[in-house]
């Protein structure tokens, strides 16, 4: 299986990498537990998991995804072949029941980072990501910046000196960035470069056929600093698979099961859908897999997050590795893209 490098660093990762956020909620662990047999049978050596997980995040469920991996690592004795990847949790609505309120200042920071180690069983995270910022800005599809001098927000000097007691102590290997914008990430390498603390490695951000906006200003941050995109949603929350077209609401689907996954279902990003399901079939091609195949092919990217709920969905997602685009198909793709620029942002 194809490997990238993880930012400068000298760890190698698949360009595939396992998503894990529908364990415990929409997968039992044994579901779990067949999952990453099947996907590290397949050569796939990087997960990506959180704190905060499973999503929908509810009190009751939250830390049963790393729970479920924690679990397997030891009953197979396979963690030195892993790359594991966690993220500690920004502030957010909802979210009282993580420490009376997470923040990313120190003290949550250690207190979370000791909780996912213990639930995954290990000694080290290999890459440990702010999930979202402390900050007011753009993220989780929010558009038109607005600024407020007052706020009150962790500084990002206090969470990456944080960051770094952690790389310093053992714990985490290297650090990344979540749903961060070209600001955030560059006040990450200012410091680190100004402080002598740990380097980004890389930006976990959504990036689909729907949601391209990452190309906007990410992108060149991403080639020029080596922080590349680890891309999440690559399937937009399962539309680009083309089941939900026509008004269709597949049973068990994500989108039919919570409601709280709005971003990617609008006009725009339904007729954006058909235009690229249609492309995919004409070429003969799996909707899944012209889409997986796409992201898989940019300059910028790292790795690919897929996450699936059944087996049928996770071998399709495999599958896409062996596809490669014809110069035509990816001309069509950027002819639909010019139509419909941002439907899902």
């Amino acid at each position: 299986m194809q490997t990238r490098k993880l930012g400068k660093t000298d760890i190698d990762v698949t360009l595939i990498c396992l998503g894990t956020m529908t364990w415990g909620e929409q997968n039992t662990e044994q579901e779990a537990f067949e999952q990453l047999d099947y996907a590290t049978a397949e050569g796939v050596n990087f997960v990506d998991t959180a704190e905060m997980y499973p999503v929908p995040p509810r009190a009751e469920t939250q830390g049963l995804t790393e729970t479920y991996l924690g679990n397997w690592l030891a009953r197979r004795g396979r963690r030195d072949d892993l790359v594991v990847a966690s993220k500690v949790a920004g502030p957010g609505n909802g979210l009282g029941y993580l420490r009376g309120g997470p923040r990313l200042t120190r003290d949550h920071i250690v207190e979370a980072c000791d909780a996912s180690l213990k639930r995954l069983q290990t000694d080290y995270i290999d890459l440990y990501q702010v999930h979202w910022p402390d900050r007011n800005t753009n993220y989780f599809g929010k558009l038109g910046y607005e600024h407020d001098p007052k706020e009150k927000s962790t500084p990002i000097e206090e969470t990456l000196e944080a960051l770094n007691g952690l790389v310093e102590a053992g714990k985490v290997r290297q650090i990344g960035l979540s749903n961060e914008t070209p600001w955030g990430t560059m006040e990450y390498l200012r410091l680190a470069g100004e402080k002598g603390w740990p380097r980004i490695a890389s930006i976990q951000n959504p990036y689909n056929l729907l949601n391209r906006s990452f190309e906007v200003g990410m992108a060149e941050v991403a080639l020029r600093e080596q922080t590349g995109l680890l891309a999440y949603s690559p399937l937009a929350f399962g539309m680009l698979s083309g089941k939900y077209m026509g008004g269709k609401w597949p049973e068990k689907a994500r989108l039919t099961l919570f409601e709280r996954f709005s971003r990617y279902n609008n006009s725009g990003g339904a007729d954006a859908t058909r235009a690229y399901v249609e492309l995919a079939r004409q070429n003969g091609l799996s909707p899944v897999q012209m889409a997986l195949a796409y992201v898989n092919s940019r300059s910028f990217v790292t790795s690919n997050i897929v996450g699936a709920t059944t087996m049928d969905q996770l071998r399709e997602n495999l599958g896409s590795l062996s596809v490669n685009l014809s110069p035509d198909t990816v001309e069509a793709i950027e002819t639909i893209h010019k139509e419909f620029t941002y439907p899902c942002p």
